[in-house]
């Protein structure tokens, strides 16, 4: 089979993983990205310092490897964009991050859309998403060049090519859920319906060649990352879900190969484009994950992340965390939302803060999969997760008991990445189904409810009359 060198681009980092012909994980490299968080709401990257992340990381995942590969994939962020000379490859903006807020003038304006732009694309009119971001750019940083998702750039400077995957463009506000094809009336309405855009290509395809990671090696089976990371954990049947813990948590579940339209502030999306046929998911975000994590360090609660299971106490002391410190997603929609701390007293300890601020996650968790039960009409298994903080077993737990679910913790960190990868290698082979190029997996850790069915209930309303209150 084929050697591939999957990229996982992210918010706070760039992972490479190096995977055999056999399926197995031969080399990995991580290099940190930090995004820059602005007092008006504005999160930024630098392009440079993405690219050579992707670069770089992919240099030594391939030195530890001993291999050279066949083929080279990015899983990219989804909704992040910037301006770029597609003559020179030059960045004409900082890479403008999916969890700026700036573009809410722009949401606000084409609110008397809503319902089109919902029932056209899937999705919630919403700042998170790129065209507002786009729009954003043109408004207020340059009127040159072209803009687009940080997959088109970087894909550009691999190979020459002006691409974007249709899973990225069902994230855009612009493109019809139904076709996934570019909607000239939603273009217009954001104001780029004069701009240049990339080609939609399906998952599986090969859009060119590179020699940045040594010799040259094609380049293909792209998709955005949260999708990549429902196929790699296996998420092929409709009502099977995962959920990733990053610097957000992203909860999707598989619909099948029709597209339907959240009833319950959801999003649907195209998971991904293969063999001719299209897969569909449905999802919901929770903007503060590791991010909220980080927030603690800052703060001191906590050294660093691996301290969180040691610093948290028994229970949560009769504190309620709102870590809406980035506002709230799905299904609130509220980007005007503010973190707050309930219940405290003198007797509260950093432990109780802790353990509050991993259930407050757990809790929009846990109300992502009850709105994706809704929509589905019938509830999730089980749910699958993985990313950094699937290690926190506090963390973790949390989620069982108020999702009242098994949880099936994947068993390596690039769950992104192998799926990923499983795209690159339908890309490359043409007979290879997308089922046959997964790498397959077993859990080697899961997690049960632990409180009572009327417990996870009555947290989830205290929850829930706290984060309400604080709109």
């Amino acid at each position: 089979m084929t050697i591939v060198l999957a990229i996982d681009q992210g918010t706070s980092g760039t992972k490479a993983v190096v995977v055999d012909a056999d399926g197995l994980v031969r080399g990995t490299a991580e290099r940190l990205v930090r995004p820059r968080y602005l007092p008006d709401g504005g999160v930024e990257q630098d392009p440079q310092d993405l690219l050579a992340s992707v670069v770089d990381s992919g240099r030594e995942a391939m030195s530890r490897a001993g291999l050279d590969v066949d083929i080279v994939t990015i899983a990219n962020q989804g909704e992040t964009v910037l301006a770029w000379d597609p003559s020179s490859g030059q960045p004409l903006s900082n890479m403008v991050v999916w969890q700026d807020r700036r573009a809410e003038d722009i949401c606000a304006g084409l609110d008397g859309e809503r319902d089109l732009i919902q029932q056209r694309t899937g999705l919630v009119l919403d700042p998170y998403f790129s065209a507002p971001k786009q729009a954003w750019l043109r408004r207020n940083v340059t009127r040159s060049g072209v803009v687009t998702t940080s997959d088109s750039w970087l894909v550009h400077q691999l190979t020459g090519a002006f691409v974007t995957d249709v899973s990225t463009a069902s994230r855009s506000l612009v493109t019809d859920l139904d076709t996934g094809a570019w909607d000239p009336e939603l273009l217009d309405l954001f104001g780029l319906a004069e701009e240049r855009l990339p080609e939609i290509v399906p998952c599986d395809t090969i859009v060119g060649t590179t020699t940045a990671f040594g010799r040259t090696a094609q380049v293909g089976g792209l998709v955005v990352d949260q999708q990549a990371a429902l196929l790699g954990e296996g998420c092929l049947q409709p009502a099977e879900a995962k959920c990733t813990f990053g610097t957000g948590a992203f909860l999707l579940a598989n619909t099948g190969t029709t597209s339907i339209r959240s009833s319950s502030g959801l999003t649907a999306s195209i998971a991904w484009r293969a063999r001719g046929e299209t897969t569909y998911c449905l999802d919901g975000q929770v903007y503060t994950a590791a991010s909220a994590v980080r927030w603690m360090e800052q703060l001191g609660y906590i050294s660093h992340a691996a301290e969180m299971d040691v610093i948290a106490a028994a229970d949560n002391g009769g504190v309620i965390a709102v870590p809406a410190l980035a506002g709230l997603g799905a299904p609130w929609w509220r980007p005007d939302a503010k973190a707050s701390l309930h219940g405290m007293t003198l007797s509260t300890t950093t432990g109780h803060i802790v353990v509050a601020v991993l259930e407050g996650i757990a809790a929009q968790v846990a109300e992502l999969a009850s709105v994706v039960s809704r929509d589905l009409g019938t509830p999730l298994s089980q749910l699958r997760v993985d990313g950094g903080l699937t290690r926190s077993r506090t963390l973790m737990q949390a989620v069982a008991n108020l999702l009242q679910l098994e949880i099936e913790v994947y068993p390596n960190p690039h769950a992104t990445a192998l799926g990923a990868a499983a795209l690159a290698r339908t890309a490359a082979d043409p007979s290879l189904s997308v089922a046959d190029a997964l790498v397959r997996w077993t859990p080697t850790l899961s997690y049960g409810p632990q409180w009572s069915p009327e417990h996870a209930l009555e947290f989830r309303a205290r929850w829930t009359a706290a984060a309400l209150d604080d709109r």
